[in-house]
């Protein structure tokens, strides 16, 4: 009989004699398990986000990345960027330069001989969000002068997010360098709570506005890093699911920063709240007191260089065929007394009143491409009127 401890009979072989070829193969093989199983996972997720909730989600990526302004550093739309906007309400295209406007052209700090050019300023309302990149007032603008026999170029320097506060940093150690004729900004109803978020400027009790910050890029560095991903950004324009999550984190801090804000203001017997792109709130005196601080702030760096300001107050959604003004009336005489030229909500859809859309229905309510070009018409006869370079025409 063999005795057993001699037997030659093959023994199955243990991890230690397994050779590493057939490691790699288990390992691939579980990992391509995993990727399949993340994969039907996700695509469960899409189809019940886009059952459940299709047509209320919106495909709005931000494309933000951080800009050196002098001693200052602010979001802004990342340059040479080609990226879409989704929602029920239709898609829109954003281009933009080299410097990050959302323009399809690039323009030099030196302006050229006989050039009208126009600088604006503002938020997403300003931007365009939720309007074709040809429709925006900056836009229209261009072509309307174009129309009246001024060479115009209209900048369009409009930053999702942007508060009174982050378009005067830009202004001063930026946007100044392009030497423009016009300066108009679209001034928003929820500009006076962002102005205590970014608490780049805080008002003494003197009436004096000092620095405190120089620096505000809310959600920039997590956006640098996604968007350097190719599949993500892709997911950012397409996915309803992705759209869902990344909106439900980003609320997340933004609600943070809102506490934060309403914190340290509520200290100085301000309190303060906004959601998307809408106010939710009247606003406090010191809160007005700050923004038109802003405002004369602005107004004097302008008329230091012979460059006319013409701050446009952004109607504010009620629905989707009426508006209120952004401007509270008891502002208006202040502005009057600074010799700030402005035009009123009344003046741009007044007459408008229950007609067409002035806001996007559904997404984020932005204004709609009927207002753009209300507030387009109203600049260009306001510099038509009164512009240096076309009354020399």
């Amino acid at each position: 009989m063999q005795d057993p401890s001699s037997s030659t009979e093959a023994q199955p072989p243990t991890d230690a004699s397994t050779p590493r070829g057939g490691r790699l193969r288990r390992f691939a093989a579980n990992a391509l398990v995993l990727v399949v199983a993340l994969l039907a996972a996700f695509g469960i997720g899409e189809i019940l986000v886009r059952v459940l909730y299709g047509d209320e989600m919106v495909l709005y990526p931000r494309y933000h990345t951080d800009y050196r302004y002098g001693d200052y550093t602010l979001r802004g739309t990342r340059p040479n960027a080609s990226f879409r906007h989704r929602s029920i309400d239709g898609e829109w295209r954003f281009i933009t330069n080299s410097a990050g406007m959302r323009n399809t052209r690039d323009f030099p700090y030196e302006k050229p001989a006989g050039v009208l050019r126009v600088l604006s300023l503002g938020d997403s309302h300003t931007q365009g969000h939720e309007v074709r990149q040809e429709a925006t007032f900056s836009a229209v603008l261009e072509r309307m002068l174009e129309t009246r026999g001024l060479h115009a170029e209209v900048l369009n320097a409009g930053v999702s997010g942007f508060s009174t506060a982050e378009a005067l940093v830009y202004l001063e150690n930026e946007g100044w360098k392009y030497s423009p004729d016009v300066v108009v900004l679209g001034f928003f109803a929820n500009d006076f709570e962002d102005n205590l978020k970014a608490d780049l400027f805080r008002l003494e009790p003197d009436g004096t506005l000092t620095t405190n910050r120089l620096e505000h890029i809310p959600g920039v560095r997590i956006q640098n890093l996604i968007y350097s991903i190719p599949l993500v950004r892709w997911l950012g324009e397409h996915s309803y699911f992705y759209s869902l999550a990344f909106n439900t984190t980003w609320s997340f801090f933004k609600t943070r920063l809102q506490q934060e804000a309403r914190a340290r203001a509520d200290s100085d017997g301000v309190s303060a709240n906004v959601e998307y792109a809408l106010p939710t709130r009247e606003h406090s005196a010191a809160e007005i007191a700050l923004g038109l601080a802003l405002l004369e702030r602005m107004h004097e760096f302008c008329a230091s260089r012979d460059i006319e300001l013409i701050v446009v107050d952004i109607p504010n959604w009620v629905d989707g065929f009426r508006t209120s003004p952004s401007l509270p009336p008891e502002i208006l005489p202040a502005l009057d007394s600074a010799g700030i030229t402005y035009v009123t909500s009344e003046e741009l859809v007044g007459e408008y009143q229950g007609g067409p859309y002035l806001h996007v229905p559904n997404g984020y309510h932005h204004i709609s491409e009927f207002t753009h070009a209300r507030i387009a018409g109203a600049l260009a006869r306001r510099i038509t009127e009164s512009s240096p370079v076309a009354a020399a025409r």
